[in-house]
């Protein structure tokens, strides 16, 4: 049987450079992206104004109270001095490519430092996370535990193990049993604290949540789902449960993805951008070919994001 949404077409890069391959093209996106109705001052709401040339910037100035503003204000482009058809690039990469694309890469492909590089890529990183901030699941959801990176030499393994960033990935399934939604959220521990707290942020109440035994789990009764706990062990592995099908299954393909793509990441500072990407592309994997401008939306309403700020994860 034909799966039609792994083969289904994407945005081709002959595709790509028509629409996209100039700076006037990349411009008119982001105007069409960051006004779709037309301008509007960030200041005064008022749709009249004149547009004004500092060299090669275009500038959009209010005719009421004066404002100037430029595409770029306001969203994940501001203050960049690269050009829209580099960040277009990015965008293309980051988004059709299914385990998207390392900072080295990136940097690669664009013909670009490596600072600058890991500025796009985590700029665009933060925009997937801040969209998929508010996702929330319903119906039948399986539920695991999971851990990015590996134990350090004489460390101990499994759960409560060094050098590993504990998450909850949560799988939304229809009534035919397929995978539709994805949630990936990074804890500090498993505990009832954290996953009651993931529970209220990104499941409706009332959903059927599926999970082993852990004990943690049990919040999600606390939180008004349908709690159906499957507990495994040496005996009943959850790879051989039919529960837990999906949930196994893009685990594996998650982590196969980062040890693949990632080779130097690291997973305590950017782990949640990094989920959140994953996230982003599985949940809209449905519609490849509408991906890039969806996320050109997304990017041009996001707000600027300065490096300092980035760099706080580092903290």
């Amino acid at each position: 049987m034909k799966n039609h949404i792994q083969l289904q077409k994407g945005l081709s890069l002959t595709e790509f450079l028509e629409k996209y391959g100039t700076e006037s093209l990349c411009e008119a996106e982001v105007e069409q992206a960051k006004w779709p109705e037309g301008f509007i001052c960030p200041k005064c709401s008022s749709k009249s104004h004149c547009v004004v040339w500092h060299g090669r910037v275009k500038t959009f100035q209010c005719n009421g109270c004066h404002t100037q503003t430029t595409l770029r204000s306001g969203t994940i482009f501001h203050a960049s001095k690269l050009t829209l058809v580099l960040w277009f690039q990015a965008m293309f990469f980051m988004t059709q490519s299914k385990n998207s694309i390392s900072t080295l890469e990136l940097k690669r492909h664009l013909g670009v430092g490596y600072r600058t590089a890991w500025l796009v890529t985590h700029k665009l990183l933060q925009v997937m996370l801040e969209r998929e901030s508010t996702t929330k699941l319903s119906g039948r959801i399986e539920v695991d535990d999971a851990y990015l990176g590996g134990e350090k030499p004489g460390g101990k393994a499994g759960r409560g193990s060094e050098n590993k960033v504990p998450f909850l990935a949560a799988i939304q399934t229809n009534k035919n049993g397929n995978p539709v939604y994805a949630v990936f959220s990074p804890v500090k521990t498993f505990s009832h604290e954290e996953v009651l707290s993931f529970s209220k942020r990104s499941v409706v109440p009332l959903s059927k949540v599926v999970t082993d035994g852990l004990a943690c789990f049990t919040a999600f009764e606390d939180a008004g789902c349908i709690h159906q706990r499957e507990v495994v062990g040496k005996k009943r592995k959850s790879t051989d449960m039919d529960c837990f099908t999906w949930v196994n299954t893009i685990l594996g393909n998650l982590k196969t993805s980062f040890s693949g793509t990632l080779h130097a990441f690291d997973f305590e500072k950017y782990a949640a951008r990094y989920l959140a990407a994953v996230q982003y592309r599985f949940n809209r994997r449905f519609n490849l070919r509408d991906l890039l401008p969806r996320f050109v939306r997304a990017a041009a309403g996001n707000g600027s994001r300065p490096e300092r700020w980035l760099r706080l994860a580092e903290a």
